[in-house]
């Protein structure tokens, strides 16, 4: 799922994408799309992009002169699963391609496509942040810090520090691999309690005897926990690329890959949290575990693992075939505190479980004998002995005369 990080790569790759490009016509949406067409129609206009937590804004504006006369408009996109920008040629355009803006003529057109496979990204109209999203992790450090440590009475920081980092109230930018790797490298177990975690930050104050410059090494040293949730999204965002994601390039994902230390690799750990999602750790993980909960470690691709141990890599697309009436499988079987909930800014958007589907089962052959459920020893077979006459058929059976519901309803009055 993309992260702050990849709305931040990808806001940055429509502004230099889409630098010196005039567009034209009308906005359009795919028919399959659920969200809101786009009223927006100019001879001549730009596109340009900024980002804020999990949230991306694109503002269309009109240029000098282009008709019909009109202002900008803006839309806010929440990428959901598998949201990203492209720009393509307008005779090749994307798989999945939910929202295209065509350039104007003359020269070759192209599209710049909101492209999202699984469908779970959003886009509404007006430009406005979605209400209730903290402070930006990356953009806004001082005034996220400010909102956790004020506000650390709510009840979400009774949960386990990995379930409260995912509350967008207070840690807007942060999902499920950064979380992973920001515990990981404090050493904090994943189901600690959230305000005994964050209750010792508030005594934290550095000595007014250090200049600027040491209070500034000192905390390169040693970061807390809300200085990492500034500093690790940043470093994903230097790497470059359109980030996490095989779809972003072999060159970006190859980075991406490197950089990580802990989700995904091979010796840590694994659990599902209370909504389902999967967290990665190193050690105990923490007093608020959950009860029956089976920890599984992911070995290294050297090591040879039984069925029982194989995981598939989060990190990697699945190579499994489509999924057809007999190979659908549905996900782990979760108790009812741990199935996930309504959408809502304490938990992002999963993908809905498979239902599961029973194998059919084939009708077992039968031999060329008489019936036993039917003919019982006649000289004629049914269809089921497959060896009597065409015209024979199984005996129907005399059914006791049942009142109807009508009648059932008559009867009991």
């Amino acid at each position: 799922m993309p992260e702050g990080p990849e709305l931040h790569l990808a806001s940055r790759f429509v502004n230099e994408a889409c630098r010196g490009l005039v567009f034209g016509g009308c906005v359009e949406k795919s028919p399959i799309s659920r969200n809101p067409e786009v009223p927006f129609e100019s001879s001549a206009y730009c596109i340009s992009s900024s980002a804020r937590g999990k949230e991306l804004r694109l503002t269309l504006s009109p240029l000098p002169g282009a008709q019909p006369p009109r202002g900008p408009l803006a839309l806010v996109f929440r990428f959901g699963m598998s949201g990203s920008f492209q720009l393509a040629a307008q005779d090749a355009l994307p798989a999945h391609a939910h929202l295209r803006f065509y350039t104007a003529p003359p020269g070759p057109r192209l599209a710049l496509c909101f492209v999202d496979i699984r469908r779970f990204g959003r886009w509404d109209l007006g430009g406005e942040w979605q209400p209730g999203r903290g402070p930006c992790v990356l953009l806004e450090y001082e005034r996220f810090r400010e909102n956790v440590l004020r506000n650390l009475a709510d009840k979400v920081f009774d949960q386990p520090i990995c379930e409260a980092l995912l509350d967008q109230r207070f840690f807007n930018g942060i999902g499920n691999y950064l979380r992973a790797e920001i515990l990981y490298r404090l050493r904090i177990p994943p189901f600690e309690k959230a305000r005994k975690v964050l209750e010792a930050l508030q005594q934290r104050r550095p000595s007014p005897e250090l200049t600027l410059s040491q209070k500034i090494r000192a905390k390169l040293r040693n970061p807390d926990l809300l200085e990492l949730c500034h500093s690790v999204p940043k470093e994903v965002v230097q790497l470059g690329g359109k980030g996490y994601g095989p779809e972003s390039g072999e060159e970006d994902f190859a980075a991406f890959r490197a950089w990580l230390r802990c989700y995904g690799m091979p010796g840590m750990s694994s659990l599902r949290d209370r909504r389902g999602r999967t967290i990665w750790f190193q050690g105990d993980p923490g007093p608020l575990a959950p009860k029956g909960g089976k920890s599984h470690k992911k070995k290294s691709k050297g090591a040879r693992q039984g069925p029982e141990h194989r995981m598939e890599d989060p990190l990697l697309p699945s190579t499994a075939p489509s999924r057809t009436r007999g190979a659908r499988r549905g996900p782990p079987e979760q108790s009812k505190a741990q199935q996930p909930e309504g959408t809502s800014l304490q938990q992002d958007p999963e993908v809905p479980p498979v239902p599961k589907k029973g194998k059919r089962r084939r009708r077992p052959a039968t031999s060329g004998g008489p019936c036993s459920a039917c003919c019982s020893g006649e000289r004629r077979l049914c269809r089921r002995g497959r060896g009597g006459s065409a015209g024979h058929r199984r005996p129907r059976r005399i059914k006791a005369d049942t009142p109807s519901l009508e009648n059932e309803g008559m009867a009991a009055s």
